[in-house]
């Protein structure tokens, strides 16, 4: 009997600290959470078991490269992992895209679907966006001095870009195109961000 109650104190002990290291599943991200800069492709396998696998992602211009998708299951919870080069296979950044209508995930207040509105609030000035509909269209280019322009705390830099399921007007189509965010044309389209970039510094 007495066994049994100093077994059971112990688990009520021990199991808070179990919880507080368990990996986040949800929230806001930091330079630390759910992903730190020093953190490797294997370490990254040992935090997050099943809900870490090996996947081909979307580069630029069309290629490919190999990265970990975190909870692959789960499109509102989903993250994808770029790596290093080199034989550590640091993180060199990861990213939350539009695979569902929101995200559990949130930057600096912001998460997939947010308006221009949200973004210009959180950068606290207008920003200039790419032209749209070509590989790099959306992305945010500038931010023109506001919040969003300096690294989070931790050195971790922030890149979004916007997207709609509809076609855009012409005057927001192609490369060489910037407009500003509160652009009347824009803001009348209204497209919501479709892709969070969180960029590791390096080393």
């Amino acid at each position: 009997m007495l066994r049994n109650v100093a077994v059971s104190a112990l688990i009520a002990i021990v199991s808070p600290a179990f919880a507080q290291t368990a990996p986040p599943q949800e929230g806001p991200i930091t330079c630390a959470s759910p992903i730190a800069r020093d953190d490797t492709e294997t370490r990254l396998k040992q935090r997050y078991g099943q809900e870490a696998v090996d996947q081909d992602l979307p580069g630029a211009e069309g290629e490919t490269y190999k990265g970990l998708v975190l909870f692959p299951k789960a499109m509102d919870r989903r993250i994808e992992i770029a790596f290093t080069d080199d034989k550590a296979r640091r993180a060199a950044g990861f990213t939350l895209r539009d695979t569902a209508k929101s995200s559990r995930w949130s930057v600096n207040g912001i998460t997939i679907g947010s308006s221009l509105a949200d973004v210009q609030k959180a950068n606290g000035k207008p920003f200039l966006v790419a032209g749209f509909e070509w590989d790099y269209g959306g992305f945010v280019t500038d931010w023109k001095g506001g919040a969003l322009s300096h690294p989070m705390p931790g050195g971790c830099t922030l890149t979004i870009r916007f997207g709609k399921n509809a076609a855009a007007p012409k005057s927001l189509l192609g490369d060489g195109v910037k407009v500003a965010s509160d652009n009347a044309t824009l803001v009348k389209w209204a497209p919501g961000v479709a892709e969070i970039g969180v960029n590791f510094p390096e080393k």
